[in-house]
């Protein structure tokens, strides 16, 4: 299985950028997308071959997912633990054999502001997370904000405590790690340090690969003999990420 996420900054913009030559190219299984920044009834794709699922922010313009799948799932789910979530922030869609759990995590903003809620979101999340891995494995992608280790920003020494850097974001990613999941990235690539999926729109930036690694798949440690690779095309653009790929035999 071929399983693509990709946080497109606006789908509608991505759109006029070549979202849909990359989207039939890649021929994924399933292909989550985050940041969709729309409403319902303002995009009509085009997908044969897949059901979508889409979970709409309230605010227009802001935040949202959505997944498109060639199986049929057994359930959907829109936000955690009963709570529909106003800002269009998690999918969970339920097959027969795993859950999968497309989100876009909050930023803590430039001044961290929004910290405190970025961190009860995240405690939130591990609890919902840690239930559904309970009952089958769970395949987990999205844009997470937070680069876990100095490998994942260019600049890590510079940018020490700046939002999507700080103690207490990449103190989040350690515990979910340390507690049954895996990087699935870092287990093919432990090593490398100019991975990248998130750069400034600022000039050169992209070109000089100054960037972070803040989108993931993140699976259940006992789908880890089932991982063929993970990485991430770093070469597409449309969005001021690129989009991450995993394989898996499920």
């Amino acid at each position: 299985m071929k399983l693509v996420s990709w946080n497109v900054n606006g789908l509608r913009a991505a759109v006029r950028k070549g979202f849909l030559d990359y989207f039939h190219e890649v021929d994924a299984d399933i292909f989550a997308v985050q940041e969709i920044k729309l409403q319902e009834g303002q995009i009509d794709l085009e997908l044969d071959g897949y059901e979508q699922y889409w979970n709409y922010a309230e605010r227009k313009g802001y935040a949202g997912t959505a997944v498109f799948t060639k199986k049929t799932p057994v359930s959907v789910t829109y936000g955690m633990n009963g709570d529909s979530h106003p800002e269009g922030r998690i999918l969970t869609i339920e097959f027969e054999d795993y859950y999968f759990v497309t989100l876009y995590v909050p930023n803590s903003q430039r001044s961290l502001a929004r910290l405190p809620h970025r961190l009860d979101w995240e405690d939130e999340f591990y609890d919902y997370i840690q239930k559904l891995d309970q009952d089958k494995p769970v395949i987990l992608c999205g844009d997470m904000n937070v680069a876990h280790q100095p490998i994942d920003v260019r600049n890590d020494k510079s940018n020490h405590g700046n939002s999507g850097f700080t103690t207490e974001e990449r103190g989040k990613m350690t515990r979910l790690l340390d507690n049954g999941f895996i990087d699935t990235l870092r287990h093919f690539h432990p090593n490398r340090d100019d991975i990248f999926t998130w750069w400034s729109y600022m000039k050169t930036v992209r070109e000089r690969n100054i960037g972070w690694r803040i989108d993931y798949f993140i699976v259940s440690e006992r789908l880890e003999d089932k991982l063929l690779d993970s990485d991430a095309h770093t070469e597409v653009h449309g969005s001021d990420h690129c989009p991450i790929v995993m394989e898996i035999n499920l």
